[in-house]
């Protein structure tokens, strides 16, 4: 049986089936579609202006390496006119984030491009780890994500950067949408849809340009540019609610490949009949507000399928075989119809009108907030309160009573620059 020729060059072999649309393509075939996609993309939602400094949320996982590949690539290709660097969150992960991080600075010099790191414990003087040790391995993601959000704007405020773009695919965004459908949280749905999310009280701005790339074709991409980057899931990861949205996902894509991106175009349509004043932006979802702590996906964590080593697609099959075996989770909503019904519970009824979210600053970090105190600095007090004095803690506020010592002896009780 002669060879399947390329469906686009019809000259050379087909070597690869694309996920979205099961069309065969050679390898320069498939890997110059992405490019252009991504660049369509990229285009058609006027993501960058000339000259603009752009901060890659960089992890070291297979989603923020081929963002950054192919940033470079586009810049290059199409004079952008980008300066792009790698901005990297350490959140004190031993086994992890640390291993991941070397894969960041690998490809720092791959790319050429300058690279920051920003740490848990130098903003906060807490580690993941530190965290996990005294509050347990549940809820730790609600931590790590509010955190991880912070991380990111502090660290391209420090290097005086207004854009940072990460790599959240379509496979993230049509989780997120199932997610909040599932919640009936049509607000925070209208914002996760969104290309690009900002906010009025900073001036960072996000971006997904990766936002209609299948996650699978992300890993072909990688595995033929022969990239380099980190997998390992992140030994914190719980059995969240998340996971029972990405089995449904997969589910669903084996029977439709079309799925996920019908998802999110279904995702898209449905924010814009929310109105701008409850999802805090434009009905379009083009470029809305964000509460803050508000988690974006998977996608910065780099819980990736596979090192580019040949065994990315097999890893893939193996993941979605667990996930079939995965226990179903069992969720339950109430959802309030517009008739009264005197038998619904009070507690258990949803409010009829959605209140709009009044975004401001917190009162202690200044960082973006709908209340006085942001979310950070709430769980960071809780942490503080109930963390256990150390040896030489104890011998200090015995010798000196000052309280800027005491603070900084106790390893940070607020974030640099909190007004106390």
């Amino acid at each position: 049986m002669p060879p399947t020729p390329c469906a686009l060059c019809n000259a050379s072999r087909a070597l690869i089936i694309r996920p979205k649309n099961h069309q065969k393509l050679c390898k320069a075939c498939f890997i110059s579609l992405f490019e252009t996609e991504i660049h369509n993309t990229i285009t058609a939602n006027s993501l960058f202006s000339p000259g603009e400094r752009v901060a890659i949320g960089a992890s070291g996982g297979k989603d923020s390496t081929v963002l950054a590949s192919v940033l470079k690539t586009l810049n290059e290709r199409y004079n952008y006119g980008l300066k792009l660097m790698l901005l990297s969150i350490d959140e004190g992960i031993k086994g992890y984030r640390d291993d991941s991080l070397q894969t960041v600075k690998r490809n720092a010099v791959q790319y050429e491009m300058p690279l920051e790191i920003v740490g848990y414990d130098e903003l906060y003087g807490w580690t993941m780890d530190q965290v996990v040790s005294q509050i347990g391995k549940k809820g730790n993601c609600t931590y790590c994500g509010v955190f991880r959000r912070q991380a990111l704007d502090r660290g391209a405020a420090r290097l005086g950067i207004k854009h940072v773009v990460t790599g959240h695919n379509a496979d993230d965004v049509a989780e997120t949408v199932m997610m909040n459908l599932l919640r009936g949280d049509l607000p925070r749905l209208a914002r996760a849809t969104s290309i690009v999310t900002a906010s009025a009280a900073s001036e960072i701005k996000r971006s997904k340009p990766l936002k209609y790339a299948y996650e699978k074709e992300i890993v072909l991409y990688a595995h033929h540019k022969g990239l380099d980057y980190f997998t390992t899931e992140c030994i914190y990861s719980p059995e969240a609610f998340r996971g029972s949205a990405r089995t449904l996902i997969k589910s669903l894509e084996r029977v439709r490949p079309s799925a996920i991106l019908d998802v999110v175009r279904s995702g898209e349509d449905m924010a814009r009949l929310v109105p701008a004043e409850v999802s805090g932006g434009h009905r379009g979802g083009k470029d809305v507000i964000v509460n803050e702590g508000e988690a974006e996906g998977d996608g910065g964590c780099g819980s990736a399928n596979g090192r580019a080593s040949g065994g990315e697609m097999a890893d893939m099959e193996k993941q979605l075989l667990e996930n079939d075996g995965a226990r179903d989770n069992e969720t339950e909503i109430t959802v309030n119809g517009h008739k009264h019904d005197p038998n619904c519970n009070k507690s258990n009824r949803m409010p009829k009108k959605l209140r709009k979210q009044q975004m401001g600053k917190c009162a202690r970090c200044g960082y973006l907030s709908s209340q006085d105190i942001c979310k950070a600095c709430m769980l960071l007090e809780g942490l503080n309160k109930n963390r256990p004095k150390t040896q030489i803690q104890v011998s200090v506020e015995e010798e000196d009573s000052s309280p800027t010592l005491t603070r900084r002896m106790e390893g940070l009780t607020v974030i640099p620059g909190h007004q106390t």
